[in-house]
């Protein structure tokens, strides 16, 4: 009696310590919110190229299992390894050829880009003034307000050369080069990343079965059946969002291609990488590649900045009406407004990169949340509204 006292006493010491432990950490925490998450970005900076390996190794996952099929139903499937590592090899070639070709094609267009505008702003602004002097010339008062106005940017331009120009020369320059050492550091983690993907995608397998013994070994069988069905619910709801959005981006870069060849753009390479790569960003990712693209087109030719605004319109009217329903379908299950929040909330706490997996994210969520609440409905007896529910606003859902 007294040892079952005794155990009853140190199980409540122990959970007041724990319970204390968490409490001072979390005060901790609190007090030091700054350096805790200076701490947690630092150590997130040290772990990139296993984000990036990680990120590279479930992209091209699905790719590899297909081709690794592919090669076992052509090899047999005694030629297992063999098939793996081409497999692995065959995803990652078309991985590099991906990027590569994307920097051959950005790149020169953006150096031919800054060079036509550096050689044609001149004229553009030399026009300008000629034109608003013809406008104002009808006008003394007019005429005087201009000579003014240009007197007094000529002096601050006058002024900002003699005083500002070398700092801000001097401040270019080492910002360039901090952006030269974080584009080498991030090239760096990237072939880290290909390398670390590779032993991913070689042991994926292993990996999958070691997550379910420790899934098991922790949790028991109806925890750890809800945690593995909702584990691959969300891998199906990021796949399946990842690979359309990818597919449906490509399509409409292609197809920017070609009206903004057939408009005569001479940047329309450029312009389609720009509109194909930030339409991968639900919603506002459009919007986002268009605006740019208006500017570069503006200094080009202001008739071929029309011509785009129009020409963005119809096709992503396209896109949304036609081949992104027919491409990804409603995988998510979520409304217009759950994405708008999705892409607002995470965008705002994770930047670009939260907006691109806020909505898979954010549905998962949901699911889960959906689910919980379903069942706590049935468990009070109010099964009634469940279905008031689901014959209201949709069909009812057989999950």
């Amino acid at each position: 009696m007294r040892r079952r006292e005794n155990r009853r006493f140190m199980k409540a010491g122990l959970t007041g310590a724990a319970v204390l432990g968490v409490a001072v950490l979390l005060g901790f925490a609190l007090f030091r919110l700054d350096a805790v998450i200076a701490g947690i970005m630092g150590f997130f900076g040290i772990l990139k190229p296993f984000l990036y390996g990680v990120v590279i190794a479930y992209i091209l996952t699905p790719m590899c299992g297909k081709i690794q099929g592919w090669l076992e139903s052509i090899l047999g499937i005694k030629r297992q390894r063999l098939c793996s590592g081409l497999a692995i090899l065959i995803s990652l070639l078309f991985f590099i050829l991906v990027i590569s070709l994307l920097f051959i094609i950005v790149i020169p267009q953006v150096v031919n880009s800054v060079i036509g505008l550096v050689n044609i702003l001149p004229g553009q602004i030399l026009g300008l003034n000629a034109r608003i002097e013809e406008l104002v010339s009808v006008d003394k008062d007019l005429q005087n307000i201009w000579m003014n106005f240009t007197s007094e940017i000529v002096s601050r331009l006058q002024k900002f050369r003699d005083t500002e120009l070398m700092p801000l020369a001097q401040q270019l320059l080492f910002g360039t080069a901090a952006y030269v050492t974080a584009l080498l550091k991030i090239l760096s983690n990237l072939i880290l990343g290909i390398v670390i993907s590779v032993y991913l995608m070689a042991t994926r397998k292993r990996f999958a079965a070691q997550a379910r013994l420790l899934l098991r070994s922790v949790f028991d069988k109806v925890w750890a059946d809800r945690i593995e069905r909702e584990v691959l619910y969300a891998d199906e709801m990021f796949n399946g969002f990842f690979m359309g959005k990818l597919l449906d981006s490509a399509i409409i870069g292609v197809i920017c291609f070609i009206g903004c060849s057939i408009m005569g753009f001479g940047s329309a390479p450029l312009i389609a990488v720009i509109v194909g790569v930030t339409n991968i960003i639900p919603f506002f990712g459009p919007f986002i590649g268009a605006f740019p693209c208006i500017l570069l087109l503006l200094l080009e030719n202001p008739l071929h900045s029309l011509m785009f605004i129009i020409f963005i319109l119809i096709l992503q009217q396209l896109d949304g009406n036609v081949i992104g329903p027919r491409i990804l379908g409603n995988t998510t299950g979520l409304s217009g407004f759950w994405v708008t929040f999705a892409i607002i909330a995470f965008g705002g706490m994770w930047g670009i990169a939260g907006m691109i997996v806020g909505v898979p994210l954010f549905a998962v969520i949901y699911d889960v949340a959906r689910k919980l609440c379903r069942k706590s409905l049935k468990r009070r007896g109010l099964q009634n509204m469940v279905a008031e529910y689901d014959a209201a606003f949709h069909a009812p859902e057989t999950k």
